[in-house]
This record gives C-alpha cells, structure tokens and sequence, in this order.
C-alpha cells in the first residue's frame, strides 16, 4: 500500500517520514527473514510494530501484517507462547478490518494452524487449517500458490498424525500447483518436495524420497547458498535415506550439517534442534555407539523438558495432554534403549528419569494450578477459577440434560461453545498462576531420581511400569530398518532402597493386557476359576521381577496403561497371594513421593456422606445454563444412553453404607456425617479441605452393564478390554460420578410433576475437579467401580481418581468393579480401625484385607479396593477423644 495513502487514513500526513521508516523496517524484516537471519529481522519487525501502531493505531491491518511476520519469527526462535500472542491478535485484527473471508486473514489462520500443529494439538490446527483453503480457494482459485502453501501444512498434520493415505495426494496437488504456477525450479517448491520426501520415508519408498529430497536441497542452494536454515530440513531427509540404507557415515554428516544450521539461525535450545539430535541418537545406537548416543538424546530430552517447562505452563489440561503426546515418540527411545541394553547404568538412569519427569504430568499440572487458585492467588484469579468450576458444573448438567425439545444442531452448538470456554478458562488460569507455579517446579532432570531416592521410604521399592511403543532399535544388521513393525510393549524400571536401579523387559503388551482382563473379570464376577488368571498375570508382570520386591513388604506401584486397572494384592505366585507379601501403594509417577509432602496444613474435620435416599426429590438449581455447542452424533449418542441408564430408575437404597457412616461416627464423635436426603449434590460440592472425606453411594462410569442386586454399581464400560486404544466417544471425566439424593426419584405423574432432574442428583468427574481438597489427606470412594477410567499412555486413568487428585487429595481409596454392599461395610470398619490405631493409610487398607480374607476367602471380597497416593498415617490424631 502507498505510503501517502497510509498517511491519509491515518489522518496524519506529516508522520509520513515516519510512516515510511516503519514501513522500510517492516520490508527489511521480511527480507532478512528469507535469508535466514531470524534473530536480526525479528529486532527490526519489532522496530517495526512500534512505529507502525504509532502511526495507525493498533487496529490497521498493515499492523496485523506485522504481527503476522513477528509471530512466525517468535516461533522459529523458539518463542511459541510469544509467538501464538500475536498471532492471534494480528488474526483478530484482520478479520476485525478485512471481514472473516478476505486472503489476509487465511495467511493469519495458516500461520496460527502451523504453531498449534508444532505443538501436537492437532484438533485446534485442523480446523484452522481447512478454513484458511476454503478461504484461499474461494478468493484466488484453486491453482493459486497460496493454495498450494495450506494444501501442504494440512497435508503435513495428517501425515504427523499417521493418516498418510490423506496426505500424499494433499502433497502431491500442491506440488503440481507450485510447478505450474512457480516453475520447476522455483525454491518455494522446496518445502514440498520435502514434506512429501518424508511422507515417503514412512512408507518405506526410500528411492523416491531420496530424488525429491535432493531436488529440494538443489533448489534450496542455488536460491540461498548453503548455508540457509531452510537447507536443515532437505539434509535430514537425506539424513534419515541413507540411514535405512546402512550409510551411516553419510546420514551422521548429514544431521550434524543440519544441526549446525538450525543452532546458528534458531538457537541451540529450539525444538528442532531436538528433534535432529534425537534422530542422531537413533542412529548412533543402531551403529552400536551407545556412548556417543547417549549425550545427545539427555540433550534432546532437556530441551523438551524445558519446553514443557516454560512454553506448556499456560496450557490448559487438554492442550498439555496433547503437547505431552506429541513428546512421547522421544521419551518412549529412553525405554527402547532400555531394553536394548538392560545392564548400562546410564540408561537405566536414564528410562527412569524420563518416566519420574513424564508420566502423569498432565494431571499434576492440573492440581498445581488448582492448588495455587486456592491457597495463593489474587481475588482475581479465584474469580477465574470459580467460573470455571460453573462452566464445569453448566457443562455437566447439559449433557446430563441431554437436548430436550432443541434441535440436535443447536444442542450440539452449544456444548461444544461450552467445551471451547472450559479449555479458554483453563488456559487463563493457567496463564495468571503460572509465575507461583514455576517457583514450585519440578527438580532438574539431573536430580530428579536423587530426589525421588531420598524421598523412598526405608525398606520399600518403587516399580515404574511404562507402556511404550517399541518402534525396535532392534534393527536388521547395518541398517536402520526395524526387525519388526512396531509393538505395544511393557518395560518395568524398579528403584531399589540406595538408589540402585534395575529393570525388566516384560513383552509385548497384548497377552498382558488381555491377562489382565481376564483376571479382572473373573474377580469381578466371583469366578470360582479365578486362581488361573491371577497366577498368569503374575508370572508376566511380577515373577521377572521377584528377585527386587522379595523380602520387600511395602511396594510403591505406579502402573501404566491396563495394569492401572490391577488389583496386585491379588495376584497369585502359586503359593499364595501377594497380599500376604507386599503392602502395595499406588503411585501416578514415583514423582508423587516429592510433590504431595507439599500440601496445606491438615484439617481435623471428617466429613462423610452416606446412604443417600435415591427417592428425595431435590429441588434443581435455579441457575439458568449457559450458551453451549456442537459435538459429534456419537458423542449425543453416548449421553443418551447414559442418560437412559441414570435416570428414572429405582436405585436400591444401600443399608451397609448407612452402617459404614455409623461406624465412622462412633470411632470420631466429631465426623460431620450427612446421611439420606442431606447426602447431595450441593452438599458435596460446598465441602471444604476436610481431613479426610469418605462418599458411600452408588458410581458409575458408563452403563453398559446390568446392575447387580446388593452392589454400589450403577454400570461400567468396558475400559479393561485387551484394545486399550479403542477411541473413547465422550469426555471420561464426564463419564465417571456418583448418584446422589435423588437420583431415582419418580418422573411425571398426572399432574405433570416431575423428579428432580440428573445434574441436580449426579455429579460428574469432571465437577470434582473443581472440589478444594488440598490439604485433605485421604479421600475413601466407597462405591462400585470408582477406579476406573479410560486408560491414557503415560498419563494414567481418566476418571474419579483423576479428579480427585487434581482437586488436591493427599490419598484415594476406590474401588475396581461392583463392590458388595454388606461386606464392604465390614472392610471399611476394619480399615478406620487401622488407620486410627496410627497404621499406614495403604497398610491400614492391606491388614483390612488380610482380615476379611479369614471369613471371605474370594479376592472378588476383600480385593477391590486400591490405594493411591501416600502411605503415611493421618497427620492429625483423629480418635474417639476428640
């Protein structure tokens, strides 16, 4: 745009020299961006920014131009939170000035996609993505090269995302585009070529990729020289080609010239430089130069600790998950080299280092912010906070409401705009708590198994089960080619009383998982062939490593993947259970031992809710429920049928909770106990950081499942199938609550009167998130099938446990199947007796078992429950005499 009408619509023709020193700056950045000179053309586009919103205000769109280019050169030093800022205003101002469907904002769109896409959250640049071509197809044709340029970002998320089949023809149209429009040998072309090289590398067409990769790096010299950043990505394709064909020599020189490259323009700490130096790794392991190998992969992981670290901080829980997943291929190499070489002390270091710092981060992250939104934040970010819980609790009840008399669309609009302002209000509270939160953060990866080893209790062991996926550094001799396609593994890392670390390959995931489904089952269902799956699924977990635990009583656990559903108490070694052997603790990440010793001062209060009469009718909440949005048929589906199952059905009351209650009172006079129509909803969302909260009612995860007569079970979904990769259709956390007063209260009569509707009676996983229990030092989930969950990769089980350890609770006791209503009183009792008489909160669990054995010898009796969590007695003296 000239300069002179610029000045006009600014109203201010005698800035014009002004005007044209930042317009010259803007043009000056943007040239030395294409060279390559981030850091040079990011303190001009700076310069820029400033004096242009001197001139037009900061709502113009040549404003919005440089924010556009200031955001892509924040993110190519490494800067992402700083570069998703101005992204997203630039968008907003273009589309605020140019309207929604003007080219401009496309290129906004396409740049915001691409810093989501680097960041693994797939689901939030996709959409971006395909908007930004409708977009440029519908103003510039679909021959245009900016066409060319979204076809190839979208064609690269699919292909990160392993749908191949939807990216090469995506690839292969830009190619075409850029060929006619451009000409052959136009360096534009490059990024292309490139991005379909790779595709090719997964596909194993290692010839084709090596042409195009090659054709790329031509184009890329002779438009740049050789010494451009741009030339980093062609040399690690060709890298990664000659690797698989055994010219290791060839393919090391080739990563070592990129990663020159890269650290010279971008910095020695950006994400790509991790990513070159993770695959240098993987080749100087398949070269048999472990030692070689292994500085350069700590490197890698800590730049991607440090990422974590600063650019995740403001994430919220979803969007963590996701960025954490896209990590996880570098973390599961630490267990590949694991088990390639089992006996290396500096690996095994190394395994167990990366499972301590990654597995369960997500949900920590989560309470961390909680606990500083209650214990330490301004007024201001309590507000936040408590709006979040509302649009929690409005989202809750919308899918408990299901769309009524709306129209599906607009039901389904609406919860998904209530989805998006849950993420946008976690984000926020991350945002504001995140400078106290990183005053807190995480020991140094260096340090962290020291100080997990100084945190073990004397005479116990942690064993850190990992499910990863071997991608096999087991490769055919003189290649990088894998001896096999890769496989669901399980690798145990056992840390030993002075530090000593040990491991175990377990195998292939499948025939564990499918051990313990089998087990589970048969428990579950009082099997009286039960003793066969529990001493199967012992000689596949525990038996490889007897000779750690042997002679160990207490045993700190921390499962992943389905063994996150086992009772180990139960397993069988032919001889006898491991009860009688170990005291076993669950654990999300041995990293647990170090965050919960910092909790607030412990509450004296008890505080339990009992016996709820099911056939109260509450009265609902006046509360009007907010705007909400669009999910998937599936999604409405799947609330249906929990709908169908949860309401207007006659719970049976639950006496031996009553009984429990009871029991509770005469051992602690001073328990707050709320029984039949005062065990609500409300009630149990106004609790408090009591000492200890114990809830005796019905849960439920899922109704796929009759309810059996005498249990606290409304129903379960199948989350301990051997698939645990099957796609869950809903958000777990709104799967998984508890039943409340009221839950069956009768529904319209003739005079039209109705019960109390689900949200008032039910409350969701996703409410009790929301719950302050920091310091509340144990949490007892009296009710069926409390512990289960969609089972996560690394970040544990998504359901009741999850949300009551990221509201703060010190220890949760829940429970893996349909518990029996009688005889799960009895246990209770045994276990407060336990705990007051001073012993262990797991210990006092693990001796109520031993002693419900002598009477009800099936471990479906005495073995459902588990603890998670800490172990130490109750801090506060809680006793008859208070």
């Amino acid at each position: 745009m000239a300069v002179a009408v610029l000045c006009c619509a600014a109203g201010a023709p005698d800035v014009e020299a002004r005007l044209e020193e930042a317009l010259a700056a803007h043009a000056g950045a943007g040239a030395l961006h294409a060279k390559g000179r981030y850091s040079e053309a990011l303190a001009q586009g700076e310069r820029a920014l400033v004096l242009l919103e001197s001139v037009l205000g900061s709502a113009h769109p040549e404003v919005a131009r440089c924010l556009d280019l200031l955001g892509v050169l924040y993110q190519l030093q490494g800067n992402a939170a700083g570069a998703e800022s101005l992204l997203q205003r630039g968008l907003a101002v273009r589309e605020a000035a140019l309207g929604k469907s003007h080219p401009d904002v496309a290129s906004s769109l396409d740049h915001l996609a691409s810093l989501y896409k680097a960041q693994g959250a797939y689901d939030r640049a996709a959409p971006l993505f395909e908007r930004a071509l409708a977009i440029q197809e519908e103003a510039l044709g679909k021959e245009h090269p900016q066409v060319a340029r979204v076809l190839n970002n979208l064609a690269r998320l699919y292909s990160e995302q392993g749908l191949y089949g939807r990216a090469e023809p995506l690839y292969q149209r830009a190619v075409a585009i850029q060929e006619t429009a451009l000409g052959k040998n136009h360096p534009d072309l490059a990024s292309s070529l490139n991005n379909l090289a790779s595709l090719y590398i997964h596909l194993g067409s290692y010839a084709q990729a090596e042409l195009l990769a090659t054709r790329a790096l031509t184009l890329q010299q002779a438009a740049f020289g050789k010494n451009h950043p741009d030339i980093a990505s062609s040399l690690d394709n060709l890298a990664r080609v000659f690797a698989r064909q055994g010219s290791f020599a060839k393919a090391e020189q080739a990563y070592l010239r990129a990663l020159e490259l890269v650290e010279q323009t971008q910095g020695r700490k950006h994400p790509y430089v991790a990513e070159l130096l993770t695959h240098l790794a993987r080749l100087r392991v398949a070269d048999n130069r472990l030692g070689q190998a292994l500085p350069a992969l700590k490197r890698a992981f800590a730049i991607s600790e440090l990422r974590l670290r600063s650019e995740a901080l403001h994430f919220s829980e979803g969007r963590l998950a996701s960025f954490i997943a896209q990590l996880r291929a570098q973390e599961e190499l630490f267990y590949e080299l694991v088990r390639a070489a089992p006996h290396d002390d500096d690996v095994r270091h190394m395994g167990l280092t990366a499972a301590l710092l990654r597995k369960g981060r997500s949900v920590e992250q989560m309470a961390e912010t909680s606990r500083t939104a209650y214990q330490r934040a301004s007024a201001q970010d309590r507000e936040v906070f408590d709006r979040l819980r509302v649009l929690r609790g409005e989202l809750a009840s919308l899918s408990l409401q299901g769309p009524g008399p709306m129209p599906p669309a607009d039901y389904q609009r609406r919860v998904k705009e209530l989805v998006v302002q849950v993420d946008a209000f976690e984000a926020e509270l991350a945002r504001r708590s995140a400078p106290l939160r990183a005053l807190r953060s995480l020991p140094a990866s260096e340090d962290m198994v020291d100080r997990v080893v100084a945190a073990l209790p004397e005479d116990s062991v942690l064993v850190e089960f990992v499910a990863y996926t071997d991608r096999s550094l087991l490769r055919k001799p003189g290649t990088l080619e894998p001896r096999h396609a890769p496989q669901l593994r399980y690798l145990a890392l056992v840390l030993l009383p002075g530090g000593r670390i040990r491991a175990a390959d377990l195998g292939p995931a499948a025939p564990i998982d499918s051990a313990a489904a089998a087990m589970r089952d048969a428990l579950a269902t009082r099997d009286v062939n039960f003793l066969h799956s529990a001493q199967v699924l012992y000689q596949r977990v525990l038996r490889p490593l007897w000779r750690f635990l042997d002679g160990t009583q207490q045993v700190f656990i921390s499962p992943d993947g389905q063994l996150g559903l086992v009772p180990f108490a139960a397993l069988h070694d032919g001889y006898r259970f491991r009860v009688e052997a170990h005291d076993f603790t669950y654990l999300t990440s041995g990293r647990d031992l170090l965050t919960r010793s910092r909790q607030a001062a412990p509450s004296q209060a008890v505080v339990v809710l009992a016996d709820p009469d099911f056939d109260f009718a509450v009265q609902p909440s006046a509360d009007k429920p907010l705007e909400l949005a669009e999910r998937s048929v599936a999604v409405e589906r799947f609330y249906s049928t929990l709908r169908d199952g949860l309401s207007g059905t006659a719970w049976p009351s639950l006496p031996g909770t009553r009984g429990e209650a009871e029991a509770i009172r005469r051992m602690v006079p001073r328990a707050r106990i709320f029984l039949g129509r005062e065990a609500t909803k409300a009630r149990l969302l106004s609790v408090s950081a009591p000492g200890v909260l114990h809830l005796a009612t019905h849960g439920f995860f899922l109704k796929d499942a009759a309810t059996q007569e005498a249990t606290r079970a409304v129903g379960y979904s199948g989350a301990l199938s051997p698939d645990l990769h099957a796609a869950s259709s809903a958000d777990p956390l709104l799967r998984s609550g508890l039943l409340l007063a009221g839950a069956s209260a009768p529904g319209p009569d003739a005079s039209g009167a109705t019960g109390p509707p689900p949200e008032s009676t039910m409350v969701t996983a996703l409410e009790l998130v929301g719950l302050n229990l920091w310091g509340t030092q144990l949490v007892v989930l009296s009710a069926c099938d409390t512990g289960r969950g969609d089972v996560k990769l690394g970040q544990g089980v998504y359901g009741l446990r999850r949300a009551f350890v990221a509201a703060g609770a010190e220890t949760v006791v829940m429970s893996l199947w349909k518990v029996d209503d009688a005889v799960t009183r009895v246990l209770m009792e045994s276990y407060y007796r336990n705990l007051l008489a001073g012993q262990g909160r797991a210990t006092a669990l693990h001796q109520a078992m031993l002693a419900l054995r002598r009477t009800h010898p099936h471990p479906h009796y005495w073995a459902p429950f588990i603890v998670a969590g800490q172990n130490g007695p109750l801090r506060v003296a809680t006793s008859p005499e208070d």
